[in-house]
């Protein structure tokens, strides 16, 4: 099986960590589940919500590039479809630096044979270039991902997509917990 993995909130549990930072750049103005609900949708669609400014978001880029890689842990038995896939490939907006340090930490690089990073020239998804550019390269059979807009540009291309711990109805397949995607996709257990 070859996969494609957003990063944030779908390999790495990072939205307590990012639903933290935001609360503090508000100044406690807007619930912490208000705020994870609008990053859940995108960083884009929070940025609009709460009309942040510029000082704003530079501050909030500031306090992630400053998280230790212990605040965003992996998600439980992600490691395990790690190693059972043939191929994993990220595509994520976030930083090539910061996507690094989290992998490393973990011992997680290994299993990744290319990374498109945020900083790398490819437009933002839902646009699907940088998809394309992946899927091209690899012939991916299933892109994972925690919102809509990252399998949005899986869709596009003609992939399979699976939503993690979102039920949004626009995906092929829904997971909950890494444990049970092993066991379907290996018909044994951990």
């Amino acid at each position: 099986m070859k996969l494609l993995w957003d990063f944030d909130g779908t390999l790495f549990d990072t939205y307590p960590v990012y639903t933290d930072v935001l609360y503090e750049v508000l100044a406690g103005a807007s619930p912490k589940r208000e705020i994870l609900s609008r990053l859940k949708v995108s960083f884009t669609h929070a940025v609009r919500h709460y009309g942040l400014s510029e000082a704003q978001i530079r501050r909030i880029f500031e306090l992630e590039e400053a998280l230790h890689p212990a605040q965003t842990p992996p998600f439980p038995d992600v490691e395990h479809v790690l190693k059972f896939a043939e191929v994993n490939v990220i595509m994520t907006h976030k930083p090539r630096k910061e996507v690094m340090a989290i992998l490393q930490h973990y011992g997680l690089a290994e299993y990744f044979k290319e990374i498109v990073a945020g900083d790398d020239g490819y437009p933002k998804k839902p646009d699907p270039a940088s998809y394309l550019y992946l899927h091209g390269k690899h012939q991916l059979d299933l892109a994972i991902g925690d919102r809509e807009i990252d399998i949005l540009p899986a869709k596009a291309i003609g992939m399979q997509t699976c939503l993690f711990q979102n039920p949004t109805p626009v995906a092929d397949f829904y997971l909950t917990h890494y444990k049970d995607f092993f066991k379907k996709i290996t018909g044994g257990n951990l």
